[in-house]
């Protein structure tokens, strides 16, 4: 049985979660009040830029349980720091992108690092709480990702507008070595039932959700106006 936390260890685990949670959560709507800025830098068309949200969501979604499985097999604290790291890289080279093929690209790989960090946040927390008291922890949580999700679009454009749609990512940088550094000095390492991989499946559940958002965007970009 492992030890069971103190409430200052219990401290450090619920807010490098929450960080580690609402990065990846603001991450996820703030480049949409980016979208006339990137036009205007790529000259891409309105359906073009919906693919820079897209990838991130589709990624995130597909390879949600895989994040879970990996950490359960390698290591939750190991593969949410990898998580971390993964998800700075990405912004990097988003704000780095010079074209729309390349912006699409990183954000699929931020949100392969975004579908590490989230499983891996509540199954850290889980193992930290007790049941008792980790109701109000899961709460907490909760709270501080969905204020990420309300606030992010006034934080993209005041970002945008002041200082160029590109350091909607820079930020990301120093917020991730900080967490990471947090992470791998403040975290225990912990495991889970080793549930093998399923490669097949997940290949299809990709192909599938690929094809679905694929054929939506095209049918909605297809469709003439309203009838009057």
């Amino acid at each position: 049985m492992p030890e069971p936390y103190e409430r200052q260890a219990k401290r450090w685990v619920l807010g490098i979660t929450a960080l580690g949670s609402f990065m990846m959560a603001l991450d996820g709507l703030v480049i949409t009040t980016a979208f006339s800025a990137i036009r205007s830098d790529f000259g891409a068309s309105v359906a073009t830029l919906q693919w820079t949200a897209n990838a991130y969501s589709l990624t995130f979604a597909v390879l949600l349980l895989t994040g879970a499985a990996l950490g359960d097999r390698f290591g939750r604290r190991r593969m949410f720091a990898g998580g971390i790291a993964l998800f700075a890289l990405a912004s990097v080279a988003c704000a780095m992108s010079g074209s729309m093929a390349a912006l699409i690209a990183a954000r699929a790989a931020q949100g392969a690092g975004a579908a590490l960090v989230m499983p891996l946040a509540m199954a850290i927390l889980s193992e930290a709480f007790a049941r008792e008291e980790r109701a109000r922890a899961l709460g907490i949580f909760s709270g501080v990702t969905g204020c990420a999700l309300i606030i992010g679009p006034a934080i993209g454009g005041f970002i945008t507008e002041n200082f160029g749609w590109r350091w909607i990512f820079w930020i990301n940088l120093p917020i991730g070595i900080i967490t990471i550094a947090l992470a791998m000095a403040r975290l225990r390492e912990s495991f889970g039932p080793k549930a093998a991989l399923d490669i097949p499946g997940l290949v299809l559940v990709a192909v599938a959700a690929l094809a679905l958002v694929w054929g939506l965007l095209r049918a909605m970009s297809r469709a003439g106006p309203a009838p009057r």
